[in-house]
């Protein structure tokens, strides 16, 4: 049975303490561009700022939630946070190339961006990986809020009998997913 389902992960929400300077980091460190600016209550169901932002041509592709109303501080990292419900760990940006990550690299760390981990190929097939998976080159920063953002390249794709696929098109012999 063919079951309907999503075609794609689209966007993210992520809740802000500064929308002003996180619209400054997120558009001088990761190339973001403002779409629209909302203020609370503009429409009545909706009690928080929404600030839409873009990489590309679609409306967006993160959305920044403000409530003025809350009292904010900052939050541990995630392998930091012991006690309390369950939070987002991270989200991803994918660059085309690995020439264009390599040029992101050289951004994040000219804009002093705080890397929490990497640069990091996660792997555990290609002898300079980390032992970890997805068959990709990754770095992890955090945003002012101490979202953590993953910006990599090179995921590898799934075949259709599940064997891993590298972004360069070989097959990773030995590999398999739980459900091709």
């Amino acid at each position: 049975m063919d079951r309907p389902k999503p075609a794609r992960m689209q966007h993210f929400a992520i809740e802000v303490s500064d929308t002003d300077r996180s619209i400054d980091w997120y558009r001088r460190v990761l190339g973001f561009k403002v779409t629209e600016r909302h203020a609370a209550h503009e429409v009545a169901e909706i009690p928080v700022e929404l600030t839409f932002m873009r990489l590309a041509n679609i409306h967006h592709e993160i959305v920044l939630v403000h409530n003025p109303a809350k009292t904010y501080r900052r939050k541990p990292l995630p392998e930091n946070d012991l006690d309390g419900p369950p939070n987002f760990h991270h989200a991803a940006l994918e660059c085309d190339s690995r020439a264009e990550w390599l040029r992101m690299l050289e951004r994040i760390q000219e804009e002093g961006a705080q890397i929490v981990r990497g640069p990091v190929l996660h792997s555990f097939v290609q002898s300079r990986g980390d032992g970890s998976w997805g068959e990709n080159e990754a770095v992890y920063i955090l945003d002012p809020d101490g979202h953590r953002i993953e910006v990599f390249c090179d995921l590898a794709t799934i075949d259709a009998d599940g064997t891993h696929v590298s972004a360069w098109g070989d097959r990773m012999e030995g590999t398999r997913t739980e459900e091709p």
